[in-house]
């Protein structure tokens, strides 16, 4: 590994942790030792002992290991590296304003996601990236809002939220559902011919329309209808999401570096994932679907979770649903934009599988209904987890 590399690791793991070379500083009583250890399996800090898989992955790497200890030890190692950079993006966003903060949040909020599809495009696993995208929207309307809704409900019994940004999320991920029945359709009963350059050509143009559609829903998010959206962020939420006294200059290295290591473990893992799927006798489709969005979401879902049982049921499904807000209208059309440019296989198309549509409009359709009388209870997390279940269970049988 190079300097900077072994320096860049090194900073991520003094930001993740800072307690720790604090309590070594320091004389050790059983008192001290026992706050650390309860900080150490503090619900925000868990995440952190993953990092321990980030050099464990690069030592796999360069000394040639079997694929499939590769693909786990890179994903493993991304789940904490996505968090940092999750966390670092929040506390930027408070030091910068509304403004420039609330933007930062929109562009960098599943910027894992897109790493670790970018790597794939280039790599030319279309299904990969496409199974990721699915997998993300329906991972985090059904498992992330789901086990919140359990965690919360469990906690209170009914848990409310706004019901206008609510109800206008649902129509945002009816829309991408939309505009990815669209080109399945016309792949269907357009001319056979013409069907491969036309469909490429409706691709970007539903593209367009989508990211278009994502900066004006960030002009009504942040500007003109911002009411809705004001995040209740006390200093127990805070506290919860770890961005707690975070320095700004901390922040932007954590960020940078954080974002380094994701793009070279998304490499590792994407570099592994067909030998990995081979062995574990799974499709493509299953392992971008489950695994690799998964993957992606953790840090979210974790985060999810914890504001629900703060009872901040407003910023757990800003979290779910806002990220397969962006995934659907960020994230897709800048991934068909940047495959005419790095592409494996050329232009990436819009054109999902009939199962993948139909299981993102079926998730689309549950979350409306579930979210439309603006309150949630355990019951419902767990008919949301039922879902994610069936789905799950269908895709995991699909021909290898």
């Amino acid at each position: 590994m190079s300097v900077s590399g072994v320096s860049g690791v090194r900073l991520v793991l003094e930001t993740a942790y800072s307690w720790t070379l604090k309590t070594l500083k320091t004389p050790q009583t059983p008192e001290t030792l026992k706050t650390s250890m309860k900080k150490l399996l503090a619900p925000e800090n868990l995440l952190n002992l993953l990092l321990v898989f980030v050099p464990t992955a690069f030592i796999l790497e360069f000394t040639h290991a079997k694929p499939i200890y590769i693909f786990a030890a890179s994903a493993l190692g991304i789940i904490p590296l996505a968090g940092l950079m999750g966390k670092a993006t929040e506390h930027l966003a408070e030091k910068l304003g509304e403004g420039i903060g609330g933007l930062l949040n929109a562009t960098f909020g599943n910027a894992a996601e897109l790493i670790i599809a970018i790597m794939a495009l280039r790599k030319g696993l279309y299904d990969v990236v496409k199974a990721s995208l699915t997998g993300s929207i329906i991972g985090n309307v059904l498992l992330v809002f789901g086990v919140s809704a359990i965690a919360g409900g469990l906690k209170y019994p009914t848990q409310r939220f706004n019901k206008t940004a609510a109800s206008l999320g649902t129509t945002l991920l009816m829309l991408s559902a939309i505009a990815l029945v669209i080109p399945a359709i016309f792949h269907t009963v357009g001319t056979v011919g013409a069907v491969p350059r036309i469909e490429n050509e409706i691709s970007l143009e539903i593209a367009v329309v989508l990211f278009i559609c994502y900066i004006l829903s960030l002009v009504f998010s942040l500007k003109t209808h911002k009411h809705l959206y004001v995040s209740d962020m006390d200093a127990e939420a805070e506290k919860a999401t770890g961005t707690h006294g975070w320095s700004q200059k901390k922040s932007v290295s954590v960020l940078l570096v954080a974002t380094v290591f994701v793009a070279v473990m998304s490499e590792f893992l994407v570099g592994a994932v067909e030998e990995a799927a081979h062995t574990l006798k799974m499709s493509d489709v299953f392992v971008g679907v489950i695994l690799v969005a998964i993957i992606g979401n953790a840090a979210e879902h974790s985060t999810a979770v914890l504001m629900a049982l703060k009872n901040k049921m407003d910023l757990a499904l800003n979290i779910a649903v806002g990220s397969s807000i962006q995934v659907a209208l960020f994230v897709a059309p800048v991934l068909v934009f940047l495959s005419y440019w790095i592409g494996g296989r050329g232009p990436m198309d819009l054109r999902f599988t009939t199962f993948e549509v139909v299981s993102i409009g079926i998730s689309v359709f549950t979350i409306s209904q579930i979210s439309q009388d603006g309150e949630s209870n355990w019951m419902e997390g767990v008919q949301l987890l039922a879902v994610y279940v069936i789905l799950g269970i269908a895709f995991f049988h699909l021909p290898v």
